[in-house]
C-alpha cells in the first residue's frame, strides 16, 4: 500500500516560497536564455498545487463552497467526460477541462485541470 504523505501549513508556506524564489530568479536573471529557470518553476506550481490539494481534502485548509460543489460533483459523476451536461439539486453543470501548464513551447498541454461550469437555465 503506498504510503500518504500528511502535510501542514509549514509545507504549504515553504512551497510557495520556493516558487516566489524561483519567480524572483527568473524576474532578476538577466541573461539571453528566455527558458531559464522555467523547468522549476512548474515544479514549484506543481508542489504548491499538490500541497494545497491535499491540505484541502483532509479538512486543514477550508474550501470554498464552489470547491465543495466540485467535489461532490466530482464524487457523484467521477466518470464525466469533457463537455458532458449532469444536473445536480436543479442545476446544469458542464464538466470542463482547462490547461494548467503548458510546454516552453506554448504549443501543447502538460497539465490538464478539471472543473465544472454551471449552464444558465
Amino acid at each position: 500500500m503506498p504510503e500518504v504523505t500528511a502535510y501542514t501549513l509549514e509545507d504549504l508556506e515553504a512551497a510557495r516560497g520556493e516558487l516566489t524564489d524561483w519567480n524572483r530568479s527568473f524576474d532578476e536573471y538577466t541573461g539571453n536564455n528566455p527558458d531559464k529557470y522555467q523547468a522549476d518553476i512548474r515544479s514549484a506550481r506543481a508542489n504548491v498545487r499538490m500541497i494545497e490539494a491535499a491540505l484541502k481534502a483532509s479538512g486543514i485548509v477550508p474550501m470554498s463552497d464552489h470547491e465543495m460543489l466540485e467535489a461532490t460533483l466530482d464524487r457523484l459523476f467521477p466518470a464525466a467526460k469533457s463537455k458532458e451536461i449532469v444536473e445536480y439539486e436543479g442545476h446544469r453543470y458542464q464538466r470542463r477541462f482547462i490547461p494548467l501548464e503548458r510546454s516552453l513551447s506554448r504549443k501543447s498541454v502538460t497539465e490538464w485541470g478539471r472543473t465544472w461550469q454551471l449552464l444558465s437555465e
